[in-house]
């Protein structure tokens, strides 16, 4: 391998680093939210229970809780939270937190309120209660899932009866909640869709490769079949909103493979060949700017000036940080909205959806692929990670990159602050 291929290889290798990079710093985001909320646990809680803890490792499965280890890296317990997931059982007046600590082999080592809602005596004498802490030590895990704090025969503190009911309850209830996620397992599903998708990857990626220099007629032919089935039949366009919620929640390679397999061709392809797959070939919304690009009389074409056209190029990578702040931050921000493509599926669609995705079509009649070059986050991501050959190099785009892992790693990290800024008041 000479010096041009290594150093190819090598900025495609950060390239996909960088991708990688800002996926699992949002994955890792969402886990963590999903199990510590807005309320993470602390060392200093965790040793209370376990005094040789020195670290607190999310658990994204579906026990939602989180393994502690000591200072070799060994697993010496775990714990759940029966916060949020319980907020709705009240006592007298609120909910409580409470801090589940199991063993090594899932039997109860403890049980803590960590804060509550609810009446601040009722819930101090639930604490100074000598046994009812203590009532689930040393039980295993599948025990307290199974059996109500009736069929328990738990009895509540006196003075406290409603207050230390709903605990019982919520520590019950959490339990039999993951075991219950323990069980789901999602069937694999591969249906006419998912085939209709795989065919349509298939003949894109031969449409990629191939030579039809004057059959134009096969290429036409294909773009109509991508608009009518990819994008009215199926609605399956890749988006910022679908990759976003993927990147953060998990891929449903199970029960949509056939849209998994897209998005790995649009990513790889790319990647590997320098073929823009998805853009050039598997994408409705730009089949359609190009049809109209082609039907259009030439002396409709606008030719914009090139200062204003360098400034449009700049709002598909400001799209990108936008998504990756609503994504880490949570906000309530419906990012389907800032791209055309729900518009397919129009029933259903929203009005910004619509609106973008009329306005972009109206526009390559007059600027060949006007959304394309001048609005797409998607576009702008599969063309990031997309190889230039020999003559690539490391660019602004890949700077821009690297500040957007950044931003992510920044964001998440001060999580916790930003959202009690965003939430004073």
């Amino acid at each position: 391998m000479n010096a041009a291929s290594l150093k190819t290889a090598a900025l495609q290798t950060y390239r996909a680093a960088v991708l990688v990079a800002i996926a699992w710093i949002i994955h890792l985001h969402h886990v963590r939210l999903r199990v510590e909320g807005h309320d993470p646990l602390t060392l200093e809680e965790v040793r209370a229970m376990f005094p040789q803890a020195m670290s607190i490792d999310d658990d994204a499965g579906p026990r939602g809780g989180a393994f502690i280890r000591d200072g070799s890296g060994s697993q010496i317990g775990y714990v759940v939270r029966t916060s949020p997931h319980t907020d709705a059982i009240i006592g007298y007046r609120g909910w409580t937190d409470t801090l589940i600590a199991f063993d090594d082999s899932l039997r109860v080592a403890g049980v803590r309120i960590r804060t509550s809602q609810d009446t601040r005596e009722h819930v101090g004498d639930v604490k100074g209660d000598p046994y009812f802490l203590k009532t689930w030590n040393g039980k295993p895990w599948e025990e307290v899932a199974r059996k109500t704090p009736e069929e328990a025969g738990i009895e509540g503190v006196s003075g406290a009866s409603m207050t230390s009911m709903a605990v019982a309850e919520a520590v019950q209830r959490r339990l039999e909640m993951a075991d219950s996620a323990l069980r789901i397992v999602p069937a694999y599903r591969f249906g006419v869709h998912d085939i209709g998708l795989a065919v349509i990857v298939l003949a894109g990626t031969f449409m990629a490769f191939a030579r039809i220099r004057g059959r134009q007629w096969l290429r036409r032919g294909f773009q109509v079949l991508v608009i009518v089935y990819v994008g009215f039949v199926t609605g399956d366009l890749l988006s910022q909103s679908l990759i976003a919620g993927w990147t953060a929640h998990g891929a449903p390679w199970r029960t949509a493979p056939g849209l998994v397999l897209l998005l790995a061709a649009a990513l790889a392809v790319p990647w590997a060949t320098r073929k823009p797959l998805y853009c050039l070939h598997l994408c409705p919304h730009g089949a359609a700017q190009e049809l109209l690009s082609h039907i259009a009389p030439k002396r409709w074409r606008i030719a914009l000036p090139k200062d204003f056209a360098r400034g449009l190029r700049w709002l598909p990578p400001l799209l990108l940080a936008l998504v990756v702040i609503v994504t880490i931050l949570v906000l309530p921000i419906e990012l389907a909205g800032v791209e055309p493509f729900d518009a397919y599926l129009f029933r259903a669609a929203g009005a910004a959806t619509i609106a973008i995705a009329v306005v972009g079509l109206v526009a390559s009649l007059f600027v060949p692929m006007a959304y394309c070059h001048f609005g797409c986050p998607t576009g702008a991501l599969l063309n990031f990670i997309r190889g230039r050959g020999p003559a690539d190099r490391l660019g602004r785009r890949d700077i821009a990159a690297a500040a957007l892992v950044a931003l992510a790693a920044a964001l998440s990290w001060k999580y916790q602050a930003i959202h009690l800024w965003m939430t004073a008041g």
